[in-house]
């Protein structure tokens, strides 16, 4: 088996939301039936208008305030800022559920007030969740780096990945 290298450092160009964005502005209930992460992007942030919607498509990673992704535990939330291109999401806060998902899902999620405090519209913004950095316009600020969990998942593309690659080793001689 040949050993993957795995990028732990991503970025780029942020979007930049306040306090309590909630999964019903993420992505509205009424586009659920669908779990395809492109399918759903398309109506991402729909709530607040075509403008928003095209800021999101050139962006790489959502800024927010506090308790992003609160409200309903919709695992269409994260994967719909995947299905955008979205990268990283950095926020002062988030609701236990969004993160999770986010996770389960391979979105980055990375809660560092100080970063998403100092973030502008026209700043570059650069995570790598190995070693704990979030990198603002050429400041560092830290946060916890994920568990070696956390990044193996991270690492697989999400639970399920994970999951199936670590039964296929299981599996083998």
């Amino acid at each position: 088996m040949t050993e993957e290298t795995v990028t732990t450092r991503v970025g780029g160009v942020p979007i930049v939301f306040g306090d309590d964005v909630n999964t019903d502005v993420i992505i509205p209930g009424r586009y659920l039936v669908s779990i395809d992460p492109k399918e759903l992007a398309e109506h991402a942030f729909e709530p607040l208008g075509p403008e928003v919607q095209q800021r999101l498509r050139a962006s790489d990673v959502v800024v927010a305030g506090r308790n992003f992704g609160c409200g309903s535990a919709r695992e269409q939330a994260a994967s719909c800022l995947l299905g955008a291109g979205i990268k990283a999401v950095v926020a002062a806060s988030f609701s236990r559920v969004f993160f999770r998902n986010a996770i389960n899902t391979g979105l980055i999620a990375v809660e560092c007030p100080d970063a998403a405090a100092a973030v502008r519209d026209d700043s570059s913004i650069w995570v790598d969740y190995d070693t704990g950095v979030v990198e603002v316009d050429g400041q560092s600020f830290g946060f916890a780096p994920y568990p070696e969990g956390l990044k193996a998942i991270l690492a697989s593309g999400g639970l399920i990945p994970y999951l199936m690659r670590n039964k296929s080793e299981k599996a083998m001689p």
